[in-house]
């Protein structure tokens, strides 16, 4: 019996074990299992822990039995024809070994290639990047992926982790799948939460009637578990800093959550943050507003902090970046323009 679970970047299956099952090797019964799966990546995914039996780690040449139930996370096989030009394309690389690295993705830079970009994305400079270290080929790494176990929306600033080996990809997946990577996000959010911390849960899925988006499922009927962990750090009336902490990365889904909560980033144009959500529409404002979206022309919204256990090491890694020059700027106009509203308001008041 087979159970699946799919995501982006991995498949989670729970196989039972037939009753009538001879003893065999559990890489070789699962190579007939699993499609496009080399025997390597299937090893690879045994010695990392994402393939256990009965809850616990094996071997390569254990001899399963019937009855016992295996549970798998591995990385989705590629698509078929996926390929990808490699493009010499500056790369913002914070740490880098063997098995791993970690970079700076600008906003504004496609993660994938896909419709309407083709080139100049982050996996084009990934190919060209890959390509001048001669490293071995991966079962996938001429797909459209390239050793990415997660990624960023486009007009999202920050950290990523990619994958350089089969087992380092294996062992990531693991830990994005049971929600043990640290993940930590900034984002300015129009109005304050009611609450200074909280968690949203609700499906996150695609709308039925603007495919261009998603929106939140909150009786669960359709869409996938999503849930975000929430902490206003700054209030400024009109707009919040607020920090996210995702425990499943759904696409869009701090923009969808935050919206679900009433608290839309700030110039998002797709989820409603492109206008003015809270305040006045006196002309003075508005312009000051108008300017501020001028200087940030992107949801506001960037991926602090990453943190995880390396695949080789068994150490802990840890990685934090700063806010980004537009992000900032746009931060530092509403705290002065609050300071100054405050300022005036005193004033009268003496």
């Amino acid at each position: 019996m087979q159970d699946n679970y799919s995501d982006e970047y991995f498949d989670h299956q729970v196989i039972t074990v037939d009753r009538k099952q001879s003893p065999i090797r559990i890489d070789k019964f699962l190579m007939d299992r699993l499609e496009r799966t080399s025997r390597n990546r299937v090893q690879n995914a045994i010695r990392s822990g994402a393939i256990q039996v009965d809850g616990k780690d094996v071997k390569p040449n254990y001899k399963i039995r019937p009855g016992e139930e295996i549970s798998i996370v591995i990385p989705r096989p590629p698509g078929e024809g996926a390929r990808v030009l490699a493009q010499k394309i500056p790369l913002d690389i914070q740490y880098e070994d063997d098995d791993l690295l970690v970079l700076y993705k600008p906003a504004g830079m496609v993660v994938h290639p896909g419709i309407g970009h083709h080139h100049n994305t982050l996996v084009n400079a990934l190919a060209y990047h890959f390509g001048e270290q001669n490293l071995p080929v991966m079962d996938d790494n001429q797909s459209d992926r390239l050793g990415l176990v997660h990624r960023i929306d486009k007009n999202t600033s920050g950290l990523l982790v990619v994958a350089k080996s089969d087992y380092a990809m294996t062992h990531l997946a693991k830990q994005f799948y049971y929600h043990t990577v640290e993940r930590t996000y900034l984002a300015l959010v129009w109005g304050e939460p009611e609450e200074d911390s909280g968690t949203i849960i609700g499906n996150v899925g695609r709308h039925p009637r603007f495919r261009q988006k998603f929106t939140v499922f909150p009786d669960g009927e359709a869409g996938k578990w999503a849930v975000t962990h929430y902490k206003a750090l700054e209030r400024l009336y009109y707009v919040s800093l607020v920090q996210c902490n995702l425990e499943t990365g759904r696409t869009h889904q701090i923009r969808v959550h935050m919206e679900h909560l009433g608290h839309p980033l700030f110039n998002d144009e797709r989820y409603g943050g492109d206008r003015i959500v809270k305040g006045t529409i006196f002309s003075k404002y508005k312009m000051f507003v108008e300017n501020t979206f001028s200087i940030m022309p992107r949801h506001a919204l960037h991926a602090k902090s990453l943190g995880f256990i390396h695949p080789r090491t068994g150490k802990e890694m840890h990685f934090e970046s700063d806010l980004p020059l537009d992000f900032q700027e746009a931060l530092d106009r509403w705290r002065r323009y609050v300071a100054g509203r405050k300022a005036a308001t005193n004033n009268q008041l003496d």
